[in-house]
């Protein structure tokens, strides 16, 4: 059994990617960071892709091929520093997150509030088969896929620029999971306004029947609740 879908419109754009095979627990923690920066980026809450945006905010920040910085640049370098040490800090405890618990759904909220943002992204990862680590495929390939999907399907193209804005994480996981950072929001709903674009994660049916469903008893579904990231990523532009 699937857990209990959002009630959103069927017209919403969704993206559905299909691994021939089973992944395990860290590749998928490693769709959703990849995705979270990917959308950043995207919507222009970061001037350049993440792994860019490290190297130049370091290179800056050592200021050794630099005699002097202008006030302007100081303040594009300060928010840069900032958004990098939130990003991380989110990126880092979505690992944690996901090492404790099944995380069936991620949602990406920009602009707005929580209960009505102007663009959500929601990576589903209902219909993933966990498996070993020799049984799975290799992350790398699988983000490849996830990628070339996205850019397929050219999701991003037609919409119009995004301003400067916030962006929040949320997540379910079992309400006993022990997590410490994200906080429980227990009467959470998914928004049913604002743009939305719901990215579908699922494995072949053909796998291997070692590798199990993540979907625990259907009689513990109700113990799956959302969680929120207490740090809100604000965008910059240069």
């Amino acid at each position: 059994m699937r857990p209990r879908r959002s009630g959103l419109a069927a017209a919403c754009p969704s993206v559905s990617v299909v691994f021939p095979g089973a992944v395990n627990r860290e590749s998928c923690c490693r769709f959703a960071c990849e995705l979270l920066k990917h959308v950043l980026h995207q919507r222009h809450q970061l001037p350049l892709p993440y792994e860019q945006l490290v190297y130049f905010c370091r290179r800056a920040a050592q200021g050794g091929d630099m005699i002097k910085k202008s006030s302007s640049v100081d303040l594009a370098s300060k928010k840069c520093q900032q958004m990098l040490m939130d990003l991380e800090g989110v990126l880092q405890h979505l690992e944690v997150m996901f090492s404790l618990t099944l995380v069936p759904r991620v949602l990406i909220l920009l602009g707005g509030n929580v209960m009505s943002p102007k663009e959500l992204y929601e990576l589903n990862l209902e219909g993933i088969y966990e498996g070993s680590a020799e049984e799975s495929l290799k992350t790398a390939s699988c983000v490849r896929k996830l990628f070339h999907s996205l850019f397929v399907a050219d999701v991003f193209s037609e919409l119009k620029a995004l301003p400067v804005t916030d962006t929040v994480v949320m997540l379910q996981g079992h309400r006993d999971c022990g997590v410490d950072w994200f906080r429980p929001k227990l009467n959470y709903k998914v928004p049913t306004r604002g743009r939305k674009l719901t990215v579908n994660l699922s494995c072949d049916g053909g796998i291997n029947l070692s590798a199990s469903p993540p979907q625990p008893a259907t009689s513990t579904w109700e113990d799956y609740v959302w969680f929120q990231a207490p740090v809100t990523l604000k965008g910059f532009h240069e």
